[in-house]
């Protein structure tokens, strides 16, 4: 290519019918460096067509008919030629730059052999094989690891092994899954071969290695030429219609092995002994998945399957917390008091609404406190403050195991200049700019001020969204007012016979609450569909430069919209509901019409742990439903709809069977993430309210590993493995979550439970001389906790039209306040100032000290294992050694002149630090 060329990718809007073909005027230099065997076809050249042959009748074959060359991708399209004739000319163009790929591709190295399919015949199956040279060219350009030598450090023994007589059946088989050699491995060039450890070169380079590089090619490789634009990348054709699908195979049938005797069922094996439901009690055969499904999936399926161990140890914790606060309810003395018909049944309470609302007994509310009892307890608080620490141990402990995983699997030193750019950014660089390291100038997609509008544009389309989900918020605050106004006329009826067996148990605060939290499922879920286009709409936009860049980007936004959009009303009803209320004679109302929400006689506490009772367990079955049930119909349809569905699996080739499989999305395991990090945020910043949902969430991921790894072995085609050394944004999102979730737990407790103003009321104020007793008591709490209001004092717009209790001077409400008559009516007494300081000093205390513990924790975990560190040593060593000999050779055969004997003499004498480090 010549400096004039201009390439492009997505710039072009493509429909069946008339196109018009945009040109860009800019010039643009084509990245050759990140493309090396690339040759232009010159106008006037032939181009050269796939060679077509019938398919050879061996269902479970990889190879081409010649039975010699594997099959590394596999492309689908439509025949045009087996069109209708009046609409032959809409596809025309569609021929023309399939062809000219596939001469691309072929001109680049790649051999292509092409098979028409066996069920319908206007479907034809490109099979492409990358040749051994085009493997060793483009392994080095992908920076790809492999190995030099066999590891000859002795592994320490595991503390497991004494225990590996109980543990063996919880592992995979290891007659079927057999333990891959460790070895020392170097960033692979084709100069120095000879150093490798090659021992047979048709299994040198994995299937997902070939895959990989093959479909590195494919993204880049271009599709028409008219003038100076070029247009390339098998992406863009996917979404034109020109080709139909794009994938590398799967090995074998996941549920019957493959019939080819050199064929390792890989697939099968990863079913039986880990999809399959029979195995859902084993450990994940990781080095397997990584192997067959590439790093990226790899380390997901890692994390998930750590992330769920630590999850037993929090559930085991948090059960038992439960089991506490089960056994101690009956025992509770202000839920006794609640109950109890002389304390509790004797107290009237006020309206908590205008005019319409009743005035209700407080042991109405008896059931509801009896279930507060199970959450707020002094259990709840150990339980938060364990989750704390738990949190912390969990994250530095992964480190340590994401740190032995990385040198495993050869990833330690993938670093971001090793990715290539993304074929979209490539096909837009049309400014010149000085790299700032290299001080190379080279060619980016928009200049510094046009890099600021993007980043602006992307930023205030975000903003505007999450103002968006405060503005739902809003109004199911105003469906809550609403709601309990209707449930409060309703429910407090004394003459309600049809709901008399849940009488007690649904009060018009509980039935509010469970309305409200389903509505609010609904809303985030919808947001959550709408949302997703836009977020994938504005990362396109700004146009970063590598996948990585691209996935960091699109993650920061998705979480920070998700954060807002699942736990804003658990933040409103955790620390705002009920805060702002005033008390029956001035209410605060919410944009002058709404009368704010109140709280139950016992606190907020049950209402947030109803909402995320709601919000997680719909959730899972949500996504449960998406991930399973949706990806099954779409196969069976597939299967039995469709003309494919005359013949069976037994009579189609492997590239067949696949080619009716789902196909994979193009963010891949993005929103398996998203979903366990969302979960994770419930687990640690609302842990004090729902001491459950550890539970929760460890039954949910041991069903979402086997429903994930059952997922993509049996209904997605096989994915194209990628790269990838650790879980990339997820892990500082995760901290973020960690380091709030302290606050959060502290101030649960704090403002929504009502464990302070128990506290205060048991230390301070129930013995002389606030009361009589001489022992700390918890007796008389709920009638401390309870303020009088002298009804008369009912202003015209909230005075109830109506008594439900004769004889009645006084009402009850939940606050601190002056009695009527007091000097100071009405005003806060010296109680609730107690309250508030004793719950401002419990928030800075808790904090510092788990915070405190947490970066002691961090300190003295090291991130990376002292074992690993020493591979990573003698793996650097061995890498020098094989530079500075082959160094040597190089200048050996070269030795021609006594200026070449000076330059062997002179490499000889280098140092270690001056030799040219491997790696690059």
């Amino acid at each position: 290519m010549n400096g004039n060329d201009v390439l492009e990718m997505d710039s072009v809007s493509e429909t069946d019918g008339d196109t018009v073909i945009g040109m860009i005027e800019e010039e643009i230099v084509y990245p050759e460096e990140f493309l090396p065997t690339y040759h232009s076809i010159e106008a006037g050249d032939k181009v050269v067509k796939a060679i077509e042959v019938e398919f050879n009748g061996k269902t479970d074959t990889l190879f081409f008919n010649d039975g010699a060359r594997r099959i590394d991708f596999i492309l689908v399209y439509e025949d045009e030629d087996k069109k209708e004739f009046e609409k032959r000319h809409t596809f025309a163009r569609r021929k023309r730059r399939r062809e000219y790929f596939e001469a691309s591709l072929m001109k680049m190295g790649l051999e292509l052999e092409a098979t028409r399919s066996v069920v319908d015949e206007k479907l034809m199956f490109v099979k492409v094989h990358m040749p051994w040279d085009v493997l060793c060219t483009y392994a080095e350009v992908l920076h790809i690891k492999l190995p030099i030598q066999p590891n000859d450090l002795s592994s320490r023994p595991s503390l497991w092994r004494y225990l590996s007589c109980v543990t063996k059946p919880f592992y995979p088989d290891e007659k079927l899954i057999h333990k891959e050699t460790e070895y020392f491995t170097a960033p692979f060039e084709k100069d120095r071969l000879d150093f490798f450890y090659i021992k047979d070169r048709d299994i040198f380079f994995t299937p997902a290695m070939r895959s990989r590089m093959a479909y590195y090619i494919l993204s880049r490789a271009p599709y028409e030429i008219r003038g100076n634009v070029k247009k390339f990348g098998i992406t863009k054709l996917l979404d034109s219609g020109v080709y139909k699908g794009a994938y590398p195979l799967h090995d074998s049938r996941f549920n019957v092995q493959s019939i080819e005797s050199d064929c390792p069922n890989e697939r099968y094996l990863l079913f039986q002994e880990w999809a399959h439901p029979k195995s859902f009690y084993k450990m994940q055969p990781l080095d397997l998945i990584r192997k067959y499904y590439g790093e990226k999936i790899g380390i997901y399926f890692a994390w998930l399957g750590f992330y769920t161990i630590m999850l037993a140890v929090a559930a085991v914790v948090g059960l038992g917390c439960f089991i506490y606060g089960f056994k101690t309810k009956e025992t509770s003395t202000w839920s006794k008091e609640v109950c109890d018909p002389e304390i509790g049944g004797q107290m009237v309470m006020c309206p908590q609404c205008d005019k319409d609302c009743k005035f209700w007994r407080l042991n109405s509310t008896c059931e509801a406190s009896k279930k507060l009892c199970i959450f707020d307890n002094f259990g709840t608080l150990v339980f938060a403050v364990f989750m704390s620490i738990w949190v912390t141990v969990f994250l530095e402990f992964w480190k340590r195991y994401q740190a032995e995983l990385e040198y495993e699997w050869d990833t330690v030193e993938f670093l971001e200049q090793e990715e290539p750019p993304r074929p979209e950014y490539e096909a837009k660089c049309i400014y010149e700019q000085k790299n700032p390291i290299t001080g190379v100038k080279e060619k980016v997609p928009y200049s510094s001020c046009g890099k600021c509008v993007r980043l602006s544009i992307g930023m205030g389309t975000v903003m505007f969204w999450i103002m968006l989900i405060i503005a739902s918020v809003v109004a199911i605050t105003i469906y809550r007012l609403a709601a309990f106004f209707a449930f409060s006329t309703t429910l407090r009826k004394e003459d309600l016979k049809e709901l008399e067996p849940l009488k007690e148990y649904v009060t018009p605060q509980m039935a509010t609450s469970v309305t409200a939290s389903l509505i609010n499922f609904v809303v985030i879920m919808v947001l959550n569909m709408l949302y997703e286009r836009v977020a994938i709409w504005i990362t396109d936009f700004e146009l970063p430069r590598t996948r990585t860049e691209y996935e960091n980007s699109l993650t920061l936004k998705m979480f920070l919209f998700q954060f807002v959009n699942y736990y804003s009303s658990c933040f409103y009803i955790a620390f705002a509901k009920g805060k702002a209320v005033g008390f029956p004679g001035q209410p605060v109302y919410l944009l002058g019409k709404y009368r704010n929400e109140e709280c139950d006689p016992g606190g907020c506490l049950i209402e947030l742990t109803t909402q995320l009772s709601i919000i997680m367990g719909g959730k899972a079955i949500w996504n449960n439903i998406q991930e399973v049930l949706f990806p099954w119909l779409k196969n069976l349809y597939a299967r039995h709809c469709s003309v494919q569905g005359v013949v069976s699996d037994k009579g189609c080739p492997r590239w067949e069977q696949d080619y009716r499989l789902q196909s994979i999305s193009k963010l891949g395991l993005f929103y398996e993430y998203l979903e366990m990090v969302i979960q994770f945020g419930f687990v640690t910043l609302f842990v004090a309210s729902f001491p459950l949902a550890p539970v929760l969430a460890l039954v949910n991921n041991l069903f979402e590993i086997r429903v994930d790894a059952w997922k993509i072995t049996t209904q997605f085609r096989r994915m194209v493995p990628e790269k990838a050394s650790t879980i990339g944004a997820w892990q500082p999102i995760l901290q973020g979550i960690a380091i709030l979730a302290v606050a959060t737990n502290a101030m649960i407790i704090a403002f929504t439970s009502d464990m302070i103003p128990r506290l205060v009321y048991y230390w301070a104020f129930s013995v002389y001389p606030y009361t009589e007793n001489n022992n700390n008591t918890m007796t008389g709490y709920i009638n401390s906790s309870l303020s009088i209001f002298n009804i008369s004092d009912f202003s015209e717009q909230s005075r109830p039209l109506s008594l439900s209790y004769q004889n009645i001077t006084a009402c009850r409400y939940r606050d601190f306040r002056n009695p009527p008559g007091h000097p100071r009516e009405y005003d806060h007494t010296v109680y609730y100032w107690h309250v508030i300081a004793a719950k401002m000093a419990f928030i800075i205390v808790v904090e510092h000290i788990v915070y405190f513990t947490k970066f002691i924790l961090s300190y003295i975990i090291p991130d990376v294992p002292y074992a690993v560190k020493e591979q990573i040593k003698r793996e650097k060593y061995l890498t020098q050694v094989i530079l500075h000999e082959t160094n040597l050779k190089l200048v050996t055969k070269r030795k021609t002149s006594p200026e070449d004997e000076i330059q062997a003499g002179t490499i000889q004498k280098l140092s270690a630090e001056e030799l040219l480090d491997f790696d690059d």
